[in-house]
């Protein structure tokens, strides 16, 4: 591995004393005040400009390169020398030195330039300054020659000829501009597209005007890169692999254990949600389908090719996947590709040896039956027509890392390490990468190379109705499981988990029969499938206890097999394994255990031999399963289980040939099991081990005592129990000694950590309502705020189990997560117990704000509803409206970001007009237009208690704020009001004023963003000082 240079001593050094100079710099007053001068910047913090420039890609850099020639900061020789350099490191240097001695303008043009380039967050450690860029020069009137127009406009060039060199060399080789040789030299597979782009350029440049004139005339003439039409090697490679895909995608790879599940026959679309964040109202989240994920939303670094979609197990990450492949293969979207690459992350861990990216597509995927070399050569020359699929990131057995950089698409390297410098664009820039992971792998070194971060979050209320009626054919069966789940709001909250749903779904029989009262947890979910599947098994109408007695040792060496795979990171089991754990063909026809189909040629011999469980959490469950009933496991596993981690990933890094071989080569055989364990537990995966600790805690608690007593003592069991609840209760306990007291006036708050969520998870499970309230008798906080955790229906129905046990409320904050109208439903008995509760950017419907005010009416304590960036309508807001006029509690409603329009505003304003609680609202961003500002006039006619009314970035005009003068003047109770970012005109304004001659109370109204210029601004703030803008 090539170790890169480090910033050097003399980057440390400027002409200004460095800390002084950088302790000035920190208070932007000082700093506005002294008026340093952009090439002082440079030369102060020419350290971190030096790192950033040196850490980042050579995209990047010669992209800067790009602009700086266009705007004539660099000449050709000083652009020679700069990229003379070997590192980027060096060049950086030079590329400072060059610009700093050109003086303030080129140093401020410089900063323009990192700004365009680079993310913000890249560049938060710098202080920098606001400069103007170069003004435009106008095409239609300029009259540069031709080649000077090439270095004018290169930046745009380079992005216009991307995918289209191999076109314009062909137009320019028959004009007699340029050889073949120099078109097979700019074509060389060791350029990136953009390389070969900027190669084209400098070439076409020294040819002349009239080789520059061609090249810009044929760019002007197409609207965008053309797809050359493939000849007949890649239109069979095409079809081949579109045939593989299409069956590789048919049936559900992760339910094929009973049954053959037909995709199509049962997909439904799960909740897809993007953030964006460049809104003016700050961090929003909008739904997108399958489809829509190359769009222009939610982009995080424009520079990156790797879209990411994210989610628990059992969201549907895999089935997304394939759905994709399924699109593509059958030519219903995705046709903007010509190939589809799709890779498992658990297989590629597989490949121990050194392969190369063709050996990787070829011998991986899909080999070509003839002329390889003109269909690789051709996907090296289109990289914007590949789309690589990486299902399972979190799985891949190393940590993600850019140290080791690998840019030949022939030369082998591992599997990993290709993987790896696929995704940072060191290899085949420009090609679409889809992958998915569980949260807990993405890591901040990775989040540099992702394009965007997508969140699935699991079937909505209507996707749970659609997938089970498509999984049953009979109408009258599935309305009858409907109904039955809809009934059960913590059945109705777990069935927001794909895999969950399908559980239900599968065994709706044995759920009936159970009652809906008894089936509450997680845990006692997939005993329904353990129940399901042997009864399923055996055919017979024996009992499930009955069944369960006869089939203890096939449950047994399951459990043995998954314990000792989730410790090691291993998934997938070769029939060696299967021997040693003494698992037989009818154990395996059970159906927990299916076939692994590995796309390696090398394992195709073998595949019939390699198994895995049916989903990653039915592995954890078993792994549960041995954990409590099996007399070999002590105290010190279960402490290792339960103990707080803090590294997000597991650092468990077995090479493929000792997975082969495991459990006996790589597990220390004269080491003691127990102590085996404890230390392999250390080094598992942490997402797994904390989805097995929750499997531990149901299978504990006194709801299946009578069942797991069937296989281990009854004095085991109990021993075991105690010490899981002593480590919960000290688990929270310790949360809780954490949270620092509070400074001032200000209410103490708690900003829980991502293990507390965990924690009380496994409080549910255990169904221990001593322990829950033991729990939070010390939580003694006013605040507890989960934001960005994670949470859905599923932990919102553990929240509301402990939470409801509260001594005093306090404020609960949800902002950021998944909510939605389920985990409503989930929440509602914790309300009681809330003084105030966020659920900003929720996807929370009308249908949830409706269950919300059912119950938040007789909340007396509750005084704080925030439901901002979600999808109410004015069905929504009428439905409030209507909870407004029988409480007299809340005093905040914010709803900013949502959809009520004029007839949600007008209903609201009505239900206002005799409030005696609402102190503050929030209706920004709704699309209020004249009707909804004339009702909300007139209740503030009315009204004699609401002190805030925030209508910004709403549809309001000139004469709707005249419809506020008779409101304004007869109130005696409003003190700020906000109408920023509406259509205001001076003329609106002068009627404020007008309004404002007779009211006291008002202390500021805030104008700012509206259709004014600063010379009206400045006479409106002469005029009335309680204006803001």
């Amino acid at each position: 591995m090539t170790l890169l240079p480090m910033p050097a001593e003399e980057d440390f050094v400027t002409h200004f004393p460095l800390k002084s100079y950088l302790a000035t710099l920190k208070n932007p007053n000082v700093r506005a005040a002294s008026g340093m001068s952009a090439d002082q910047l440079l030369q102060a913090q020419r350290y971190q400009f030096v790192t950033i420039l040196g850490r980042s890609s050579v995209e990047n850099f010669e992209t800067i390169l790009d602009h700086l020639l266009a705007w004539d900061l660099l000449n050709w020789e000083e652009y020679e020398t700069v990229k003379l350099s070997r590192h980027l490191f060096s060049s950086s240097r030079n590329l400072l030195d060059v610009i700093i001695c050109k003086g303030t303008r080129a140093c401020e043009l410089f900063i323009v330039v990192l700004k365009n380039i680079f993310h913000s967050s890249q560049l938060s450690g710098l202080l920098l300054m606001n400069y103007n860029p170069p003004e435009e020069t106008d095409k239609s009137t300029a009259t540069s020659l031709a080649s000077q127009t090439l270095q004018k406009r290169r930046p745009d060039l380079v992005r216009k000829l991307h995918g289209r060199t191999a076109a314009v060399l062909a137009l320019l080789h028959g004009c007699g501009h340029f050889s073949k040789y120099e078109c097979d030299e700019i074509q060389l597979p060791i350029y990136t597209p953009s390389q070969q782009a900027r190669k084209l350029l400098d070439l076409t440049k020294g040819k002349g005007d009239d080789a520059a004139h061609v090249l810009l005339e044929y760019i002007e003439s197409e609207p965008g890169p053309i797809k050359l039409v493939l000849d007949n090697a890649c239109i069979k490679y095409q079809e081949k692999l579109s045939s593989t895909l299409a069956a590789q995608s048919r049936f559900l790879t992760n339910y094929a254990g009973t049954e053959n599940m037909c995709l199509e026959d049962v997909y439904v679309n799960c909740i897809l949600e993007i953030t964006n964040t460049t809104s003016e109202s700050g961090c929003l989240r909008s739904l997108i389908g399958l489809e829509d994920i190359f769009g222009p939303d939610g982009v995080l670094n424009k520079d990156a090719d790797v879209v990411l979609i994210i989610g628990e197990a059992g969201s549907g990450k895999s089935t997304s996947l394939q759905q994709m492949q399924q699109l593509w293969a059958t030519k219903q979207a995705f046709q903007e590709f010509t190939f589809v690459f799709a890779f498992s992350c658990r297989r590629l861990n597989f490949i121990d040896t050194e392969v190369s990216l063709r050996m990787l597509l070829f011998e991986h995927c899909c080999w070509p039956d003839d002329h390889q070399d003109e269909v690789f050569q051709y996907i090296l020359d289109h990289p914007e027509e590949i789309m690589f699929m990486l299902d399972g990131f979190d799985e891949l057995k190393f940590q993600f890392t850019d140290e080791e950089r690998h840019c030949s698409p022939t030369k082998p390297t591992t599997a990993l390490n290709l993987i790896f410098n696929l995704l940072q664009g060191n290899l085949m820039k420009s090609t679409k990468k889809v992958m998915t992971s569980r949260p807990s792998a993405v890591t901040a070194m990775l989040r540099k190379y992702l394009q965007k971060e997508i969140t699935l979050k699991g079937f909505s209320r209507e996707g749970i109705e659609a997938f089970i009626k498509k999984c049953h054919s009979n109408t009258s069966n599935a309305e009858h499981i409907l109904y039955f789940v809809e009934a059960n709001s913590a059945v109705h909250g777990l069935c927001h988990v794909p895999f969950f749903c399908w559980i239900v779904s599968n065994c709706h029989e044995q759920l009936m029969q159970n009652s809906g009262d008894f089936t509450q947890t997680m845990t006692d979910i997939y005993l329904l499938i353990l129940d399901h599947f042997l009864l399923h098994f055996t055919h017979n109408s024996q009992g499930v206890n009955e069944i369960l007695q006869s089939q203890i040792a096939t449950i047994l060496h399951l459990s043995k097999l998954a314990m000792d795979g989730l410790i090691s990171c291993n998934y997938v089991f070769s029939a060696a394994h299967l021997q040693e754990a003494q698992i037989s063909k009818e154990d395996i026809s059970l159906g927990f255990l299916v076939h692994s189909h590995s796309f390696s040629r090398a394992w195709t011999a073998n595949k019939n031999k390699n198994y895995e469980f049916l989903h990653i959490t039915i592995q954890c469950f078993f792994a549960a399963l041995y954990i409590t009933i099996s007399d070999n496991v002590g105290e010190s596993t279960l402490y290792s289980l339960f103990k707080s981690r803090e590294k997000g990933t597991s650092s468990c890094m077995m090479s493929a040939a000792c997975i082969e071989s495991f459990p006996f080569s790589c597990l220390q055989s004269n080491v003691e099991p127990e102590r085996r364990r404890k230390t392999m537990l250390q080094e598992a995966e942490k997402s797994n081990l904390q989805i097995t600790a929750n499997f531990v805690s149901g299978l504990l608690s006194g709801r299946h005592r009578n069942l797991i007593q069937k296989f281990s003592g009854i004095p085991k069991q109990s021993k075991k129990y105690k010490l899981v609840k002593n480590y919960l209760a000290k688990g929270i306990e310790k949360h809780f000694l954490s949270i620092p007291p509070a400074v001032g006036e200000e209410k103490k708050s708690m900003h829980a950590l991502p293990e507390f969520v965990w924690w009380i998870k496994c409080i549910y499970e255990m169904q221990d309502n001593d322990l829950a309230k033991q729990a939070v008798s010390n939580l003694e906080v006013d605040h507890l705020k989960l934001t960005y955790c994670g949470i859905g229906p599923v932990e919102c129905t553990a929240l509301a189990y402990v939470l409801k046990h509260l001594k005093n409320p306090m404020g609960l904050q949800l902002d950021y997560n998944s909510v939605g109208d389920i985990g409503i439903e989930q929440l509602l008995p914790c309300l009681i117990n809330c003084q105030s509760i966020y659920l900003r950017a929720n996807n929370i419907s009308d249908r949830g704000a409706s269950k919300l005010v059912d119950q938040a009416l007789g909340c007396c304590n509750l005084q704080k509803i925030a439901l901002g960036n979600n999808h109410l309508t004015a069905a929504g807001a009428k439905i409030l409206a209507e909870g407004l006029k029988q409480n007299n509690s809340i005093q905040f409603l914010g709803l900013w970001g949502n959809k009520v329009g004029d007839a949600g505003a007008s209903a609201i304003a009505a239900a206002l007009e005799n409030n005696t609680s609402l102190l503050w609202l929030s209706l920004v961003g709704n699309n209020i237009g004249s009707e909804g500002a004339r009702a909300l006039a007139l209740m503030l006619k009315k009204n004699t208690i609401l002190e805030e009314l925030c209508l910004q970035e709403n549809n309001l005009i000139d004469e709707d704020i005249e419809h506020f003068i008779e409101g304004l003047q007869n109130n005696s109770s409003l003190k700020v009001l906000k109408l920023s970012n509406n259509k205001i005109t001076k003329k609106g304004m002068e009627f404020i004023v007008t309004a404002l001659k007779h009211n006291t109370t008002i202390t500021s109204i805030w104008l700012g963003r509206n259709q004014m210029t600063a010379m009206e601004i400045e006479e409106m703030t002469r005029a009335e000082r309680r204006l803001t803008f």
